[in-house]
């Protein structure tokens, strides 16, 4: 069909003539609503965004001579970190005379990746940066639980009192 034949009948549609594939021989044109198609298209870019997870890095300090119960509860948060999807960063920090004894950062971090070996695994070997002795952890698949989707009520049981 002619382009100003079909600019008139969308036109008498109440449509937009819309140009899908200008490379084509001939073009092909679409007689559609733009405003309904953006909007359409924006609640599907939305639904998607609602879907996806954005993997965080959380950092968990130590000292080198962290006490078992501190490491216990630092340790139970990296697991709940891991199952969560996300990633896990130890740092043992050392200050003042404490760097002289890396071994014992080395040591935790060793213990540590131990610990979490069922539910993540270490990214690299540890790394002394500085005063800081860090590993990363991150989860393993199985480890991670599809969140799933609570059923909703029916429409009118919401609010209604039962009788």
């Amino acid at each position: 069909m002619p382009t100003p034949a079909a600019v008139r009948k969308a036109q008498e549609l109440g449509l937009d003539l819309i140009l899908i594939a200008p490379t084509a021989e001939p073009p092909v044109a679409k007689a559609m609503d733009y405003g309904q198609w953006q909007y359409e298209n924006k609640k599907k870019q939305h639904e998607a965004k609602k879907k996806q997870h954005v993997i965080l890095v959380k950092e968990l300090k130590f000292r080198p001579n962290t006490d078992d119960h501190d490491y216990d509860f630092k340790r139970n948060h990296a697991i709940r970190f891991l199952k969560e999807g996300n990633r896990v960063k130890a740092v043992v920090q050392f200050r003042g005379r404490e760097i002289a004894h890396v071994d014992l950062g080395q040591k935790l971090l060793a213990r540590f990746a131990e610990d979490l070996k069922d539910v993540g695994q270490v990214e690299g070997q540890p790394r002394l940066e500085g005063r800081n002795f860090h590993v990363i952890i991150s989860p393993v698949k199985t480890a991670v639980p599809k969140k799933e989707e609570k059923p909703k009520p029916p429409a009118g049981a919401a609010g209604a009192p039962a009788q």
